[in-house]
């Protein structure tokens, strides 16, 4: 199997058939901050962020699904989201991860890189169908209802979330804005 990891092409690759692309992201390519949580894909601590051909994002989790399902695709897991410079240093965070620490989000930090993958998928998602501002706690809450925490209370989750959300144009219309 082939694939696009993180920016970076990745195989072909003789991998079992049947292997969990989590595993996958564990055994071969030594990417372990997308974490094993339920194995049943309910508590989403294993998502990924998917990048569909037409450029759209989507939260994908990889405790369910086998890694030839990948083959062919586009991904970026935890390690790929901030930008880094030639030696690996993170230069810049994105607007989720740095959100996530101002409101301290996180506790343990265990479910943090599903959460970031899928507020990922959920603001690129708001740029192309953006939601009323009346509307907006609503769709958060829909986005992220899957994703578990044992810690928060998912509070500051999604108020790290509305923040970006707000802040970046285009995802929220005001009550003047057409849809």
């Amino acid at each position: 199997m082939s694939l696009i990891v993180n920016g970076k092409k990745v195989g072909p690759l003789n991998v079992p058939v049947g292997m969990p692309m989590i595993d996958f992201l564990h055994q071969y390519l030594h990417l372990t901050g997308t974490h094993f949580g339920c194995g049943q894909g309910v508590c989403h601590a294993c998502t990924v962020v998917e990048v569909r051909p037409d450029g759209s994002l989507v939260d994908t989790r990889t405790c369910i699904a086998n890694a030839h399902s990948f083959d062919g695709k586009t991904i970026i897991t935890i390690e790929g989201q901030a930008k880094t410079d030639a030696a690996g240093k993170v230069t810049e965070l994105t607007p989720i991860q740095q959100a996530f620490i101002e409101k301290f989000s996180f506790q343990c930090g265990y479910c943090t890189s599903g959460f970031v993958a899928g507020a990922t998928a959920f603001i690129d998602r708001l740029k192309r169908e953006p939601v009323k501002r009346d509307e907006l706690e609503s769709a958060i809450e829909e986005a992220l209802n899957d994703h578990i925490c044992r810690c928060t209370g998912y509070v500051r989750y999604y108020e790290a979330v509305r923040d970006v959300a707000l802040a970046t144009p285009g995802c929220v219309l005001d009550s003047k804005d057409r849809p």
